[in-house]
C-alpha cells in the first residue's frame, strides 16, 4: 500500500508517506546512510506531525541497517524535541530483520525519560496498523 502513496519526503534513509488514516508512514531504507540522511528523514517526520496535527507514526524498519552510536545520540536529543514540538505521541515499529538493529532501535524506545510517547514494535504491518488505529 506504501508504494501507492505519494512521498512526502525521501532520501537515502527512508521516505515519508502520510497514510489516509492519519498517520505518518516511514519507510526505513536498506540503504547505508549518513547522519544527515537520518537528520533529514526524522526532522521532516517532526515537521510533517506538526504540520497535519498528528501524532503517529508507523515505522517500518524491516530493511534497516543498525543505528549508529551517533545516530542513536542524536536521536535521544531529537526526541524530546519531536514529541514537545511535533506532537509525536504513538510510534508503531515494524522491526528490522538485523539484530543490532532491533536492538539500536529497543534502546532507543526503552529509554524514552518520561516523555508522553508510546512505542509498540511489531513483526507484522497489518497488526502495527490496528494498534495504531486503536490509540489515541
Amino acid at each position: 500500500m506504501t508504494a501507492a502513496l505519494p512521498a512526502l519526503f525521501k532520501n537515502t534513509a527512508g521516505q515519508l508517506t502520510a497514510d489516509p488514516a492519519g498517520f505518518l508512514r516511514m519507510d526505513w531504507s536498506g540503504a547505508a546512510r549518513t547522519l544527515a540522511d537520518t537528520q533529514g528523514l526524522l526532522t521532516t517526520m517532526a515537521q510533517t506531525l506538526q504540520q497535519r496535527g498528528w501524532a503517529k507514526v508507523l515505522a517500518n524498519q524491516t530493511l534497516m541497517q543498525s543505528f549508529s552510536p551517533a545516530e542513536q545520540a542524536w536521536i535521544q536529543e531529537w526526541l524530546p524535541r519531536a514529541v514537545h514540538e511535533g506532537g509525536y505521541r504513538f510510534g508503531a515499529i515494524v522491526v528490522s530483520t538485523d539484530t543490532y538493529a532491533r536492538l539500536a532501535t529497543a534502546y532507543i524506545t526503552t529509554n524514552v525519560g518520561g516523555l508522553p510517547l508510546r512505542y509498540r514494535s511489531f513483526d507484522d504491518t497489518a497488526q502495527a496498523i490496528a494498534w495504531l488505529q486503536r490509540v489515541g
